[in-house]
């Protein structure tokens, strides 16, 4: 396995992604390789005067975008997307470096940007062109729907998938003809650093779109003082305190949040498949995935066998710290996720639930390194029964009947994901239409609903507020203006005519509106 940092992550290219960010605090956050715990880079640390700053430099900006014709901002984004592919690896490395997360999933999450962008080329000229609508008057007035910038959006990204969420987030804000300030986690900064010198290389306007860091405490009040509208993804607990500053401050806000997301594997499953699905189900990206899967409902006929299978292809995967492809799973972002993740199983332990494999750290991979961990017996007075582990950790649960299984992926105040597995295709979206999920996936975990760009991905319950992907993720980042033409005043009484008349012609209007065309 390769264990050495990639030679391109130099000094003097991590120097140079993070030079943009304005230190005004005069303090510096220690960005570590997360795999050694060796310091990368000293990232600035932003302060509420350079945040103010940073928005007051991406709304000057704006002005010149805004104006642009979606054709000539569209080009940019068409030399970014070029750039992306042609500088993949790069960013995989620099994924990797600053995350832990195992090389197949760092680059997998740098296809997300180019995905995104390639739907939202070929989308946005139709959604963003006027539309010409008719006035409540046949042909004598019209309605214009016209899709105006917010102004500058504020998009507060998590670790987990820093370049996909930043960048795939900012994207569509810059095509509506907006300017954008990025903050992403500290310790994940530097591959929406290098989005953002991508597309400055593509041809966006220099000052438009901005990067400040610092924690969530002291950066994303003031954020949220200047935004005209705020996307974040993160936990529930901060997703209500930026919910509650963006009604404060009136702007419109996305908001996607923490889930504790169900796989029901029905009878008549494929055994072996849901087992291959289950690995990357609960332990891709180290579980560190918003629509992973922590509870793993069975059905009663098949459950032995899923659980002895399950348990033997956990316990035989690859975790490493390595620079090339072949580890399974890799690092927990920091020894602090760790240690939430440790909390959660031994909880679970003390509480009388079984591991059936792993639940041990294993510092001689690297400092925050957690095993693969089956659970059993899991119960709702244990932390991993009901809270967002958000590791490598799930629980195992028997069920016998089909409404039993729908009733326990419910049972619980989130609804971000779910995974439906049957031979039976209609059986499967029969019981995916009963699940409180913003997202269900059929014989498969996550990826076909996410991916799926034309569709609109977001949570309902406690896991979220709107959408990102589909039309509504474009759309969100726009207001919509009403220009509404009367060629000629009739919509009052004419002449002599008395408005007892004119009512009973309004009335006859209304009947004939609905029997015909014409609206």
């Amino acid at each position: 396995m390769s264990t050495a940092r990639p030679a391109a992550l130099t000094e003097k290219f991590l120097e140079g992604l993070v030079r943009r960010v304005p230190g005004g605090t005069g303090n510096t956050w220690k960005l570590t390789e997360v795999y050694t715990g060796d310091l990368l880079v000293e990232l600035p640390q932003s302060s509420p005067e350079d945040v103010a700053q940073a928005f007051a430099t991406s709304r000057n900006a704006q002005k010149i975008w805004g104006a642009w014709s979606i054709k000539k901002r569209l080009k940019v984004l068409k030399k970014f997307h070029a750039l992306v592919l042609d500088n993949q690896f790069l960013i995989t490395d620099v994924i990797q470096a600053e995350s832990g997360k195992n090389r197949r999933m760092a680059f997998e999450e740098t296809c997300d940007v180019p995905m995104g962008t390639s739907h939202y080329i070929k989308r946005a000229p139709s959604l963003l062109k006027e539309h010409k609508r008719a006035g409540p008057v046949p042909v004598l007035s019209s309605s214009t729907e016209v899709r105006r910038p917010k102004g500058v959006v504020a998009i507060i990204a998590p670790w987990n998938f820093p370049f996909a969420t930043g960048i795939s987030d900012t994207i569509p804000a810059l095509i509506a003809g907006n300017g954008v300030v990025l903050k992403p986690d500290n310790k994940t900064a530097l591959s929406p650093l290098l989005g953002v010198k991508l597309l400055e290389q593509a041809g966006l306007p220099v000052g438009l779109l901005q990067v400040i860091c610092g924690e969530g405490p002291d950066v994303g009040g003031p954020m949220l003082e200047h935004a005209d509208y705020v996307m974040f993804t993160g936990s529930t607990a901060t997703g209500q305190v930026i919910g509650e500053l963006a009604g404060k401050n009136l702007i419109g806000a996305c908001l996607e949040l923490g889930g504790k997301n169900p796989m029901l594997v029905l009878a008549d499953a494929d055994v072996d498949e849901a087992v291959h699905a289950a690995l990357f189900g609960g332990f891709g990206n180290s579980g560190q995935i918003c629509m992973h899967i922590e509870r793993m409902y069975v059905h009663d006929s098949i459950y032995d066998e899923f659980r002895d299978k399950f348990v033997a292809a956990t316990a035989a995967m690859n975790v490493g710290a390595s620079y090339d492809f072949e580890p399974d799973m890799g690092s927990l972002v920091s020894v602090d996720h760790r240690d939430r993740v440790i909390a959660h199983v031994e909880d679970a332990k003390a509480k009388g639930a079984t591991v059936l494999t792993g639940g041990e750290a294993r510092p001689d991979l690297g400092p925050a390194f957690f095993e693969p961990t089956i659970l059993e017996g899991v119960t709702k007075d244990m932390l991993a029964g009901t809270t967002e582990t958000f590791g490598p950790v799930v629980g195992l649960y028997r069920f016998a009947t089909e409404d039993e299984a729908i009733d326990l992926a419910n049972d619980t105040e989130y609804g971000l994901n779910a995974s439906v597995w049957s031979a039976d295709i209609d059986r499967a979206k029969s019981v995916a239409r009963r699940i409180d999920s913003g997202n269900v996936n059929i014989n498969d975990i996550l990826a076909t609903a996410f991916a799926s760009k034309g569709t609109p991905s977001g949570g309902v319950k406690r896991s979220g507020v709107g959408a990102r992907h589909g039309d509504q993720g474009l759309l969100k980042y726009t207001d919509a203006q009403n220009i509404g033409v009367l060629k000629k005043q009739i919509m009052e009484p004419q002449g002599k005519q008395t408005y007892e008349a004119y009512a009973k012609q309004t009335q006859l209007s209304l009947r004939l509106m609905r029997k015909t065309r014409l609206r």
